[in-house]
């Protein structure tokens, strides 16, 4: 303690309440590599950093000379062993958040900070204790925190700071919300109670009315020691009748001064920030955002962290523009088109005025044939500097079209649409992105400056630094050329260092013919489907979103009814007050934040135990998210030249080797409610043709059946009997034909369920059942079919030895925190390992059929038809009607074909639903 100076300055974070405020102030978020939730993880990270921040640069905050993060260590304490019921109304973390508890931990080392946590304590409790060390020690102490409870410290020499409401809190804060001063807080709270934190109280007894008692008979010892006094009769029984219940509540509301802590406060002293450490942990978390922000506050990083540390021995030459050119003339080009033929390869790459290539145009080209080396053609900038595009495009197409050279891009479908609109077709392409998604698929994020921060050690010219951002942001066709020649050609470079760090890998790893096979076919197949785009009906889609309002506003009112009230049923915390104070259909229940708990499984417990109220406000809520996320907004998405809509197929976005797709997400479209497929009806075929739609069936329960070798399982299969009938006769021991509809759908379930590692928490959710029925159901299943316990068992110990699982195909899926130390992290990335090896199977199926079907058409060359969306299991097609006949004989027969192939022989049938319509919702 000797060495505390009174000009030190302690700050005191309450971690836990940073914690719930990132959580539910901000939207989810989730790594894109895995899958992890992150949101909370995020916030947090930002939250610490504009504190650290604005400590140094906001005079009223004065800069801290020690700094400690504090956070509760167990929902248990020792308050529990006064009061059984203290917090007991406290549900569970959610879900998403409990996984993200241990990073949170660690972004506070990541920071090099000092955290602290003592079992049996809370975070409250560890700051009191330390507020009143830091104190006897004469310096002064700031804690960070919008705690009400954390009130009953503030003091001389102590200031809070909320920093929801960015404010320091005074006398008259605490006045305004206790009624007394900050040394009668704790009196006022044993009186009134907190229903938050299940405190007792004094029944009847509210802050306002115990403030008046404190006020007048100075604490609460001395007001039970005068009740007698008290006039008013309710008011003398009840404090009379709960003075025990008062007195346990002090207790509990009063704060410990001596916790038993063992960091001394010499430990807080602030460090430096270690860069290295803390940008590595920001980029295993994937926030780029965040780490961007980080370096330009505290700079470069000083070495490459351990983690990604690779060899860098084949891009041996520093990055320098030097050597990066800008090409003035369109004949300056020919020396480049001359040494891309010599060396038989070419980086490229595009500059657009927008990030849809369906409505791009074309700016700028950049070109590598060798490292550390690159140039730029401006085409587009609104500077007189730029060339004729129509002189350029000429010059350089025999290049690019020409097989027998490689055109090498970092996500190389967006630059094959911006050629193929401007009259040049690449062929012979690489894409380094794919190379590091099959390379790394659950490792890291597979977008260029990711890539070049892991594999090159160099952080590229942000596009950002170009263009700005906000009101500011230009566009690129605005951006000086000289800027632009940099960045672009950069940006080849980069691209080209990739590919022979890549391909050397994916050689050496085993991997080149996932990325041969399954990844390079599907870049020009892709962009072709995104060029087609699809048509929609904007008239439907209007009088759906007519439909919807009136179907809103008719349970809007029944709502109403029950309420007895107007409210703002979007409003969590109108809506908490009409389910708890108004009709009080269920006890109180409160987020972590201390808000009303209103979120679906809330409601969806509610309803299933016939609240009408609930399965209203459920119903209303799933009609407000068609509504505004499908009927009104997909004509916003309508391309105005082509009249249709063209969503983006991502190939490297997964964990597994799934597609997905983005603006519009046709994805995740509902159809388990009428409502979800009226949406698809608004997706039509164009006069004379029809959609036709290919399903394959089941295929994912019969990809586990294969893999676990599950032989009842492939004998159903093989007999085409129903397989969810099947699993039902199986666990509930009947007769497969004396199985009625409740036992299938339960038996569905499990099926379904199995596929992704499901609980029995989440079966018994699932299915209306308690936890003890789902537990058995789920041991029936697995004794019935024992193989599937021993694959799931199996593939765990494979990845927690080797931090990945392989598909039936090859494909690996990295789970990098398989071995985690946290339970809720280990789990989560346990049930994403047993389901990737089956997901991914399927996805590179539907590859497969995809790049035979597309071959099939491509040789019958008097074919029109396209192929226009792949959605999970299903692809669609529009379709002349005069071949729809062919059409459907070839789409089946190259679906079912994929089960003999060259990669891998099924035991298992493949078979495939096929229906054709005039729009999407009359295919199902």
């Amino acid at each position: 303690m000797s060495k505390i100076q009174k000009t030190d300055h302690f700050y005191l974070i309450d971690g836990s309440g940073y914690i719930f405020r990132a959580y539910y102030a901000l939207p989810p978020l989730t790594r894109k590599s895995d899958g992890l939730p992150t949101g909370a993880v995020s916030g947090f990270c930002s939250m610490l950093f504009k504190l650290l921040e604005d400590s140094k640069s906001n005079e009223n905050l004065q800069k801290p000379t020690h700094f400690a993060v504090i956070f509760d260590s167990a929902r248990k304490t020792f308050r529990n062993e006064i009061y059984s019921d203290y917090k007991a109304n406290r549900s569970e973390a959610p879900d998403d958040l409990a996984p993200q508890f241990e990073y949170i931990r660690k972004s506070v080392l990541a920071f090099n900070l000092p955290s602290v946590d003592l079992l049996n304590y809370e975070a409250d409790d560890l700051i009191a204790t330390y507020v009143d060390q830091i104190l006897k020690s004469g310096a002064k102490v700031t804690i960070v925190s919008s705690d009400k409870d954390l009130m009953q410290l503030y003091k001389k020499g102590v200031r809070i700071f909320d920093p929801m409401k960015n404010k320091f809190i005074n006398e008259d804060d605490v006045f305004k919300k206790f009624g007394v001063d900050a040394s009668k807080v704790i009196d006022v709270q044993a009186l009134a109670g907190d229903s938050s934190d299940n405190v007792p109280g004094v029944p009847g007894i509210g802050v306002k009315t115990a403030a008046e008692l404190i006020n007048k008979y100075g604490t609460l010892e001395k007001l039970l020691k005068s009740t007698h006094e008290i006039k008013q009769n309710k008011r003398r029984e009840t404090l009379i009748e709960n003075q025990d219940k008062a007195l346990i509540s002090k207790e509990l509301v009063t704060l410990k001064y001596d916790a038993p802590v063992d960091r001394e406060l010499t430990e807080f002293k602030l460090k430096e920030i270690d860069k290295d450490k803390l940008y590595e942990f920001l980029r295993e978390m994937e926030f780029n955002r965040l780490l961007s922000s980080v370096i330009s506050a505290y700079g470069e990083p000083n070495l490459i962290s351990k983690s990604e540390k690779k060899d860098t021995t084949e891009s041996p030459k520093p990055f320098n523009n030097k050597n990066y050119y800008l090409i003035n003339k369109v004949d300056e080009i020919d020396e480049w088109i001359n040494e891309a033929e010599e060396i038989g390869e070419v980086a490229v790459d595009t500059e657009t005025d927008s990030l849809d290539p369906n409505q791009a145009n074309l700016v700028g080209i950049s070109l590598s044939s060798k490292i550390g080396k690159a140039c730029y053609i401006p085409v587009g900038h609104k500077s007189k500097k730029s060339l004729n595009i129509k002189e350029v495009l000429k010059k350089i197409k025999p290049l690019l079209e020409d097989p027998s050279i490689k055109k090498i891009g970092q996500n190389i479908k967006f630059d094959f649409i911006i050629f193929y609109k401007n009259g040049i077709t690449l062929n012979s392409m690489e894409d380094t992105m794919l190379m590091s998604y099959v390379l790394d698929a659950g490792k890291n994020r597979h977008n260029m400056d990711t890539l070049s921060e892991i594999h090159l050690n160099h952080t590229p010219i942000k596009f950002k630094d170009l263009v700005g951002t906000g009101k500011k942001e230009i566009n690129f066709s605005e951006v000086e050329v000289d800027k632009a020649k940099d960045y672009a050609a950069e940006d080849t470079d980069v691209t080209y260092r990739l590919y022979k760090k890549f391909y050397k890998s994916l050689k050496s790893e085993k991997l080149f013919n996932i990325y041969e096979i399954f990844e390079k076919p599907l870049i020009k197949i892709l962009a072709f489907m995104e060029i087609e785009g699809i048509k929609i009906d904007n008239k439907f889609l209007n009088l759906l979103s007519s439909k919807f309002e009136k179907k809103i506003e008719k349970i809007q009112k029944e709502i109403f009814k029950i309420s007895k009230k107007d409210f703002n049923i979007a409003s969590p915390k109108q809506l908490g007050e009409v389910i708890y104070n108004d009709l009080k259909i269920t006890g109180l229940k409160k987020t972590k934040k201390g808000s009303f708990a209103t979120s679906a499984s809330v409601l969806e417990d509610l309803a299933f135990k016939g609240h009408q109220f609930a399965k209203l406000v459920l119903d209303w809520r799933q009609l407000s998210k068609l509504k505004n996320t499908y009927s009104d907004s997909l004509p916003e998405h309508l391309n105005p030249n082509t009249k249709r809509v063209h969503t983006s197929f991502l190939l490297a976005a997964t964990t597994t080797g799934r597609l997905a797709s983005s603006d519009p997400n046709l994805q995740n479209i509902p159809i388990k409610t009428e409502d979800g497929r009226d949406i698809r009806k608004a997706f039509i075929a164009e006069k004379d043709n029809v959609l036709i739609s290919a399903d394959y069936n089941q295929i994912e329960m019969r990809i586990l059946a294969d893999l676990a070798d599950v032989k009842e399982l492939k004998k159903a299969f093989k007999n085409n009997e129903d397989i969810h009938s099947l699993t039902a006769s199986q666990i509930f021991n009947v007769d497969i034909k004396k199985v009625d509809k409740d036992q299938r759908r339960k038996a569905k379930a499990i099926n379904f369920g199995i596929i992704y590692g499901i609980s029995q928490y989440g079966l018994a959710k699932q299915i209306n059942v308690s936890n003890h029925e789902a537990e058995e159901f789920l041991n029936a299943y697995f004794a019935k079919f024992p193989e599937i316990k021993i694959y799931m068992d199996n593939t765990i110990k494979f990845c927690r030895k080797s931090g990945y699982v392989n598909n039936i195909f090859g494909r690996r899926s990295h789970f990098n925190s398989i071995n985690d130390k946290n339970f809720n992290v280990r789990n989560f990335q346990e049930r994403a390992a047993i389901n990737a090896p089956i997901q991914g199977s399927a996805s590179e199926i539907m590859r497969l059929a995809m790049i035979r079907i597309d071959k099939k058409l491509k040789d019958e060359k008097s074919i029109k038809s396209k192929m226009l969306l792949q959605i999970h299991d299903e692809l669609i097609f529009e379709v002349k009607k005069s071949e729809i006949k062919k059409m459907m004989k070839i789409i089946k027969d190259e679906m079912v074909s994929v089960a003999d192939s060259d990669y891998h022989s099924f035991s298992i049938p493949l078979t495939v639903d096929i229906n054709s319509g005039n729009n999407w919702g009359e295919l199902h």
